[in-house]
């Protein structure tokens, strides 16, 4: 009897696979995102009409120009995803230029949907990278200098911080057309509605003032 229920079972495998498989692969050559379109669609954009696609989502320059790091973290991410560059729709790509003032800072953040893998380009970098409660919350951390790398694990939350005298700047590229990104002191200081103050004491084992000011300090974003 159970002999049989176990050939009755791989012959429904047999019959029910083909129509419960996916395919998250591209189905075309190339699929340009209609970031307009109304179609609705459940992973990614609608794509543009092959004919209508030109030539210009295989090319973008935006990468070429250094940021402006005039910012309260001295740095500034010129992000190259399928909003800024639709020809990535579908094909689970995208980059990153981040510029780094000296003693600029990318705040702590993880990107919830992508690995990175980054080379500098110029200037050195601390990159920090912070494992789970699975390696005892361990601090991985290198100087990194111009035309070396660095690899960040999907969903790990890391830092770059300018240790030099000079800019600094990265390019960066993930496996996800929208890879995502949270912040952690925003998400934690400035979220929308925010987070009851005392949750934060006591999670954080401080005082309502030290959190209050931590709020007021992120209220207006980055």
């Amino acid at each position: 009897m159970e002999y049989a229920k176990t050939i009755a079972g791989l012959f429904a495998m047999l019959l029910l696979g083909p129509a419960l498989a996916t395919d998250s692969d591209p189905l075309q050559d190339f699929c340009v995102a209609d970031l307009d379109g109304k179609a609705v669609s459940v992973n990614g954009h609608p794509c543009k009409p092959m004919s209508e696609a030109g030539d210009d989502f295989l090319f973008s320059s935006k990468l070429a120009k250094a940021g402006n790091t005039s910012t309260p973290n001295g740095s500034a991410v010129t992000e190259l995803d399928v909003a800024e560059w639709p020809g990535t729709n579908t094909l689970g790509v995208s980059m990153n230029r981040v510029d780094f003032a000296p003693g600029g800072t990318n705040p702590p953040h993880i990107h919830p949907r992508a690995t990175e893998i980054g080379i500098m380009m110029k200037g050195e970098l601390l990159v920090g990278i912070l494992g789970s409660l699975d390696s005892g919350n361990k601090l991985y951390s290198r100087v990194v200098r111009a035309g070396e790398t660095f690899l960040i694990p999907r969903g790990l939350m890391h830092f770059q911080f300018n240790v030099g005298k000079t800019d600094a700047s990265m390019v960066v590229s993930f496996n996800s057309q929208n890879p995502g990104i949270v912040f952690v002191p925003l998400t934690l200081f400035g979220s929308n509605p925010p987070i009851p103050t005392p949750v934060l004491t006591k999670a954080l084992r401080v005082e309502a003032r030290v959190v209050e000011l931590l709020k007021s300090k992120f209220s207006a974003g980055f």
